[in-house]
């Protein structure tokens, strides 16, 4: 059988290839703690589950392409009270923010194209756009810099006649990183003046730890040039329900995703219902609760990093993650051994290995992607195994 040398460019996801492993795991016993993936352990907000279970109606049909209407104007008020007001038409809604990227990357790349984005990156980034013909261009940046990327020097050089989009994520995954207002006009100015798109994944949007953002829909200057992905996943907790949506107020762009929309007949209508019901309901207070909660998890792991020797990191400013440097040859071989090998008073760890959120892996063989999404006693439980493990792993390698 043959298969697309397009599918074969993507990788398995760094985050969710070692499932097999927690599993085996699992079966033998071990209670595994987790810092590899983004689910959050705070409760899904009961107005979803309240909106489905008054649903009221006794088939659960197809919704339109673009969205359910409640859903749709939900998100319109949502933007609005960012002060941001967008229509209707600037809205499409998808499975999730994974489908709003995968289809924008499907409208505005072919084969050799380039998408300039900030390293370390999203790995499934890579997958969206691989899929495409395309590949990402990193746009460098170092822990010792804090992962900062928004500026003319490191951008324009990259851009060829081959670039399409600039895509980021604001808050940053997986650095924590947060721009700046004047690194956000700046990145909306080299869009528009090179005719490029700026893809901006915004579904961390509430979790900034000085300050508020806003949104790249505010530059209307770029109208043409922006387009927001966004999601109910992390802002309510609420990762299984998927529902996402590309916000953008260039129709052109618009009309060739609604394509791609009508394909795939429609999101889930309800858990439509159940989300615009979040946005309905929930005000300011909400959003208030939730970043309290992360902070006091953010400053748990922080400390309990700290304690562990050979182990540096720059602290978060947003989101729910970043990147970490371990006194290890291989982070991916200790996640194997952790999951394998090693227990402590049968317990162990999982963290994402830093290899796949490089172009090249090797630059983060020696790095792990920490997300602090559960309790902050687990969290700093969770640190406790690591530098075990990370002592047992070298211990047996000397």
């Amino acid at each position: 059988m043959k298969f697309s040398k397009k599918v074969q460019r993507c990788e398995q996801s760094p985050v969710r290839k070692f499932y097999p492993y927690e599993k085996a795991a699992l079966d033998r016993g071990v209670h595994v703690r987790h810092l590899n993936i983004g689910q959050p352990d705070i409760p899904t907000p009961q107005p979803f589950f309240d909106a489905i279970r008054n649903f009221g109606k006794n088939v659960v049909e197809y919704a339109p392409a673009p969205g359910t209407e409640i859903f749709v104007e939900a998100v319109q008020g949502y933007y609005a009270r960012l002060g941001c007001p967008i229509e209707k038409e600037d809205i499409l809604t998808t499975f999730g923010g994974s489908e709003a990227l995968e289809f924008v990357m499907e409208c505005i790349a072919d084969e050799g194209d380039e998408i300039l984005s900030p390293e370390p990156f999203y790995p499934n980034y890579t997958s969206f756009v691989n899929i495409t013909g395309a590949k990402i261009v990193p746009i460098p940046t170092t822990a010792e810099e804090g992962y900062r990327y928004a500026s003319r020097e490191k951008i324009e050089p990259l851009i060829t006649e081959r670039t399409r989009a600039i895509l980021i994520t604001n808050p940053g995954n997986p650095t924590g990183v947060v721009l700046t207002p004047e690194e956000s006009r700046l990145l909306a100015d080299i869009a528009r003046e090179h005719n490029l798109f700026l893809v901006s994944d915004e579904v961390y949007r509430e979790i900034v730890y000085a300050g508020k953002i806003s949104t790249m829909l505010q530059y209307e200057d770029a109208a043409e040039n922006v387009v927001v992905i966004d999601s109910v996943s992390k802002r309510f907790s609420s990762c299984g329900a998927r529902v996402g949506m590309m916000v953008t107020r260039n129709r052109e762009l618009i009309g060739q995703a609604l394509k791609l929309c009508q394909g795939r007949l429609c999101a889930a209508t309800l858990e439509q219902t159940g989300a615009a019901a979040m946005y309905n309901t929930l005000d300011e207070s909400y959003y208030k609760s939730i970043l309290e909660e992360y902070t006091r998890r953010r400053d748990a792991i922080v400390t309990a990093l700290e304690k562990l020797p050979g182990v540096s990191f720059t602290q978060p400013e947003g989101a729910f993650y970043f990147m970490v440097t371990l006194p290890v040859d291989d982070t991916e071989k200790l996640q194997y051994f952790l999951l394998e090998e090693f227990t402590h008073n049968n317990e162990t760890v999982m963290f994402a290995p830093g290899a796949g959120f490089y172009s090249d892996p090797a630059m983060g063989r020696n790095k792990a992607r920490v997300a602090y999404v559960t309790a902050p006693e687990d969290l700093t439980r969770a640190v406790e195994l690591l530098g075990l493990g990370i002592q047992a792993y070298n211990e047996r390698k000397g």
